[in-house]
């Protein structure tokens, strides 16, 4: 993603640093990439999502009429607790109403995210109270449904039929069918269409002494007030006074329309953050789709003055658009409605340094107070996730680094123990597999990821062979440092151009330094041992210890990313959702 993020050391600091000559204080770099994630199509972040809600079959709780029923949408928190989020009209004598007022929201990937639904009889003496001031132990409870959020969306119509129930008073262990709520989902979404301009300046001033300035552009929009507002930039070309910057993507619901002006900012990169204004220009998207069809260049300017009757010194530098072009950018969501599925796949790590597995100070030792350890936390805690996202939830499950019974030390082995299949069912069909293999391996060494990554790239290339709509996730819990380093480097460039994820956690105490190498967050992709460079980053690594007591859980931390790498692989191939 050069286009958001410097390919110089320290270029991540342009959006932040300081700059002189600059009107307005750029201090929000957070903003300024979560835009330009928005702008191309990331919704999976930062979706919002509208919830309707109809019902039938409601159990009738008037004598001389039919029930009045309202809906209570709630979220269930990690500790059961419920926050209502709002509720609906009152719908009169029906049984089978259709609820106008629709609810709003922010659909996270990287959590699960219960809803509880409570329907009432609102009493008619409350009719013309408005539904908020409605004391709810005052009205008829209908029934209650419950779901995660993740159901609903990954639905074709993104629609999911839920059985209304209350508990039986006389049969305190049962429950009854008190109807079918129908919750609908739609993904508010204003434009997903999305330009893509290639910049192109010349006769750039030069602002170093030993060398030629160090040119990157900056995007902003002018809002309400005036306030220039940073959405987009470009990566820094290194000694270069007509420099071509790479592909830049701007949505134009982000922009605010075609019409609206855009400033374009040109800066000379220093390491301190305080970065040289070389020149600017105003233009909306309208006036650069004009600019690129003319041909001609622009010429950019610099503020001569302070207040608003500063004059515009015109500079012979000038600024071309040599790509302009509109396409729409399908969202996270738009795939999931499409059919295509999340397939989640484990690996973990049987090596002799995990220590004992009988002994209390190994990190395989199983509690028998129930207390999970570290493996199982994030096993449990990443496939709570992704499992909405797996149709048949049968995961393949794999152990390294451990001898089996009569064997040699395996680098990739079937948890279930079988020689002829890998796939467990479910999230506790894989508990299930690590709780036995504990009893049926001898842990040995080394650390080598290399024939896990391999195998699981094998079932995503067969996959792409059989045209399925299915993108990878494999998770690899260790704890210790790669042993295997160019062998995985090797494995994962390989990997790169396959529908593939790798999520690697880390357990224990050990110094994972070498294992953030793996991770291409800081912008240098992976080089094989060929000199051939990783498509993509599909790596994303995190120490257990670093996320497990605070308030980011290490599923928020690891799958923060994913949605990003699943559209980055459907984009690149040009994979499109039949919607």
């Amino acid at each position: 993603m050069g286009n958001c993020f410097s390919d110089v050391p320290g270029g991540r600091t342009a959006i932040g640093g300081t700059a002189r000559g600059l009107l307005n204080a750029i201090d929000a770099p957070n903003e300024a990439v979560d835009n330009f994630l928005r702008s191309r199509g990331y919704h999976g972040l930062f979706c919002q999502i509208e919830l309707s809600f109809s019902a039938s079959g409601l159990r009738d709780r008037d004598v001389l009429s039919k029930s009045d029923p309202m809906l209570v949408l709630y979220t269930r928190g990690r500790n059961g607790a419920l926050e209502e989020i709002g509720r609906t009209e009152v719908v009169l004598n029906s049984l089978d109403p259709k609820w106008i007022t629709k609810h709003l929201i922010m659909y996270h990937f990287e959590v699960v995210q219960f809803l509880v639904f409570r329907v009432y009889d609102v009493d008619t003496q409350f009719h013309n109270l408005d539904v908020k001031m409605l004391r709810l132990e005052e009205q008829q409870f209908l029934g209650e449904a419950t779901c995660a959020l993740s159901e609903i969306i990954v639905k074709s119509d993104r629609s999911l039929a839920l059985e209304l129930r209350r508990e039986d008073p006389i049969r305190s262990m049962h429950s009854q069918n008190c109807g079918t709520l129908l919750v609908h989902a739609e993904e508010c979404v204003g434009s997903k269409t999305t330009v893509e301009m290639i910049f192109r300046c010349s006769d750039l001033e030069n602002r170093d002494l030993f060398s030629k300035s160090d040119p990157f552009l900056i995007i902003s929009k002018v809002v309400e007030g005036g306030t220039h507002i940073p959405i987009c930039k470009t990566e820094v070309i290194k000694n270069d006074l007509s420099p071509q910057w790479k592909p830049v993507f701007l949505n134009i619901q982000q922009v605010g329309g075609k019409d609206n002006p855009l400033i374009l900012e040109c800066y000379n990169f220093n390491t301190n953050g305080k970065h040289d204004l070389i020149g600017k220009v105003q233009k909306s998207l309208a006036e650069l789709e004009q600019l690129h069809a003319s041909g001609q260049g622009e010429n950019l300017f610099l503020p001569s003055g302070g207040g608003h009757n500063s004059h515009k010194k015109v500079l012979k530098s000038r600024v071309y658009l040599d790509k302009f072009s509109e396409s729409v950018q399908y969202s996270f969501l738009d795939y999931l409605s499409a059919g295509f599925e999340l397939n989640f796949m484990v690996a973990i790590d049987f090596t002799a340094s995990n220590g004992n597995p009988r002994l209390p100070d190994s990190l395989h030792y199983i509690d028998h107070s129930g207390r999970p350890n570290a493996y199982q936390k994030a096993i449990v805690e990443v496939g709570e996730v992704l499992q909405f996202y797996d149709s048949d939830k049968r995961f393949p499950t794999w152990g390294f680094g451990a001898r089996p019974i009569d064997g040699p030390v395996s680098h990739c082995f079937n948890l279930n123990g079988s020689s002829h299949y890998c796939e467990v069912e479910g999230i506790q069909g894989i508990m299930m597999a690590y709780t036995s293999a504990l009893l049926n391996v001898s842990l040995a060494g080394p650390t080598l990821f290399g024939p896990v990554i391999s195998n699981a790239a094998l079932i995503a290339s067969q996959s792409v062979a059989n045209s399925a709509r299915k993108y990878f996730v494999l998770l690899i819990i260790t704890d210790g440092v790669v042993t295997d380093l160019q062998e995985t480097k090797d494995a994962l460039v390989k990997a790169s151009d396959l529908p593939l994820s790798i999520l690697i956690v880390g357990v224990g105490g050990a110094d994972f330094k070498e294992m953030e190498i793996l991770d291409a967050d800081k912008g240098e992709r992976l080089e094989s041992s060929f000199g051939r460079v990783a498509s993509r980053d599909i790596v994303q690594f995190v120490p257990f210890r670093d996320v497990q007591s605070g308030e980011i859980s290490v599923v928020q931390a690891l799958l923060a990313e994913l949605p990003t790498q699943f559209l980055s692989y459907m984009r690149s191939r040009n994979i499109q959702p039949t919607l």
